[in-house]
C-alpha cells in the first residue's frame, strides 16, 4: 500500500508543479487564491519528508481542488 500511495504521490506533484507553471492570477483581490495552490504543494512535499503520506496526498487534493475552484470562478487563467 505504501509504496502504490508513494507512487501516486510522485506522479499527482509532477502533474501539479507542471499545471501551477501554466498558470496565473486572473483577478488581482485574490492573491491568496495563488498563494494556497502553493502552499499546499509544499505542505504535501514537507508530509512526503516527514513519511506522512496520507497528510502528503491530501494536500495535493488540496491544491488541484484550488486550481480547478479557481479556474472555475474566473480568478485563475492558463497563461498566455
Amino acid at each position: 500500500m505504501e509504496k502504490e500511495l508513494r507512487k501516486e504521490i510522485d506522479k499527482w506533484t509532477g502533474k501539479i508543479v507542471e499545471e501551477r507553471k501554466h498558470i496565473e492570477l486572473a483577478d488581482s483581490g485574490r492573491k491568496d487564491f495563488i498563494k494556497n495552490v502553493d502552499a499546499y504543494i509544499s505542505d504535501s512535499r514537507y508530509f512526503l519528508e516527514k513519511g506522512k503520506l496520507i497528510e502528503s496526498f491530501e494536500a495535493l487534493i488540496w491544491a488541484w481542488a484550488y486550481v480547478t475552484i479557481g479556474k472555475e470562478l474566473g480568478i485563475l487563467r492558463k497563461l498566455k
